[in-house]
């Protein structure tokens, strides 16, 4: 069989693999993409596109909710989650051929599942290819969860398919997932319960932040167990029954939905790694501060298939726009995620930059911490907003935002201005004393200081 040779093989049709194309397709190298499902990825197809269009129904619910505060008389709102799935396929539909056709014109497309023959050498279906540089961009899939009766579980691309909207649905794991899609499904009249192991849900974020959304939660109707063993998933004849233990008491929930709400891990199994030399421990692929491979320097990871990274569609651009650049030049830039920005978008949204407030306290003696409820403000109380929260982390040795934690408010925007200044250092001083446009959420900075 003959070896189709390219300067650079892309596993994987996301947004690692299309950071990666933008450069070098630019410097002319000849790039084969792989992909096996949707180009573009989860995010666009079956993530944080199509989840924001349910999320944008569920604020619109929100807005109703509270229309009466502005004189506005509204009847009961009801939500068709048949029309809104359908909203939702034909505002992403294009997408993947889209995708594909910018794929096509940086390089040779191949549709298939990857798998290394080599240490540079790549089979995909009928077809043999080779390079000196391959990057696996392959993305995250649902966690796997070891409990019994787990295969009774959903996961999100279920949830952004379903057109029957549930009565009752039950999360098992308080993450991202559990929390953007709790609300859109609480606020549309379901009934929802939410399992989180850990003492707190999106455990890896500002404690005092995630109380705020938790209080949103539960006002909305949602049910909130953490710190919970779940023992098992059992079929009842189209419902389902999750038993769990929480005090050392035995509960179960039944509903119509269970769904996987635990996260994500690196999509790297079946791509036969062991050939090209790389071992995997539990989906990691050790890398360089580079982001290349510690054992085989021909290979390179970006996006979620990275372990220990932000999972994040920008990171993954970000990341494969870095791997692009060292191999273009022969560099070794590294990526810095101490200034991205995330959001959870529940309702209201929930966003964060920088440090932790435990965080920071351990690194700098000399810490700020501001903490503001801009509910009774006048720019909270002219929306009526529910929740509008910051905290702001400020290192007055260097005059600098070392971090940034709010809710509602516009905060998945606002974000944006704490995560500019600590990106380019502008002093949390200058942040204070810059003139606004007024009134606007934004203006509201200077006073979060």
């Amino acid at each position: 069989m003959t070896i189709q040779k390219f300067d650079t093989i892309i596993i994987g049709g996301g947004n690692g693999g299309f950071g990666v194309s933008s450069v070098l397709a630019e410097a002319g190298h000849k790039i084969a993409f792989i992909e096996e499902r949707e180009f573009g990825g989860v995010c666009p197809n079956r993530g944080c596109t199509p989840k924001k269009i349910l999320v944008a129904a569920a604020q619109a619910l929100d807005h109703i909710e509270r229309a009466t505060d502005h004189g506005i008389t509204v009847g009961k709102a009801t939500l068709d989650w048949a029309a809104l799935i359908e909203r939702k396929n034909g505002m992403i539909g294009f997408i993947p051929g889209a995708m594909k056709g910018v794929a096509e014109k940086r390089g040779t497309v191949f549709e298939g599942r990857a798998e290394f023959t080599g240490t540079n050498t790549v089979r995909v279906g009928e077809a043999e290819l080779e390079a000196d540089n391959i990057i696996i961009a392959t993305g995250s899939v649902p966690r796997p969860l070891p409990i019994p009766g787990a295969e009774h579980l959903i996961t999100s691309d279920e949830v952004l398919s379903d057109t029957v909207q549930p009565e009752e649905v039950v999360f098992i794991g308080g993450g991202v997932v559990a929390l953007e899609f709790g609300h859109v499904y609480a606020r549309a009249g379901s009934k929802v319960t939410i399992l989180e192991v850990m003492p707190q849900l999106l455990p890896r974020m500002d404690s005092d932040l995630v109380g705020k959304l938790v209080e949103e939660s539960e006002r909305v109707g949602i049910t909130i167990h953490t710190g919970v063993s779940v023992n098992e998933i059992v079929d009842l004849d189209g419902r389902v029954e999750v038993q769990f233990e929480k005090g050392g008491q035995a509960q179960k929930v039944t509903a119509d939905r269970a769904v996987n709400g635990a996260g994500r891990v690196a999509n790297t199994e079946g791509l036969n790694l062991e050939a090209a030399g790389i071992n995997v421990d539990r989906g990691r692929i050790n890398v360089t501060e580079s982001l290349q491979s510690t054992e085989n320097k021909a290979i390179w990871v970006v996006g979620d298939a990275l372990v220990g990274a932000p999972q994040l569609s920008p990171v993954a651009t970000y990341e494969g726009q870095i791997v692009g650049r060292n191999i273009r030049d022969g560099g070794s830039e590294s990526p810095n995620y101490d200034a991205l920005p995330s959001g959870v978008y529940a309702v209201p949204a929930l966003a964060t930059v920088g440090l932790t407030e435990a965080e920071a306290a351990e690194k700098f003696s000399n810490l700020k911490v501001t903490t503001n409820d801009m509910t009774g403000w006048f720019s909270g109380k002219s929306y009526n907003e529910n929740v509008a929260w910051a905290k702001v982390l400020i290192d007055e040795d260097g005059d600098r935002v070392v971090g940034a934690h709010l809710i509602g408010h516009n905060a998945d925007d606002l974000i944006h201005v704490f995560s500019l200044a600590m990106q380019h250092g502008i002093p949390a001083s200058a942040l204070q004393s810059s003139a606004y446009a007024y009134p606007s959420f934004s203006s509201d900075v200077k006073n979060l200081l």
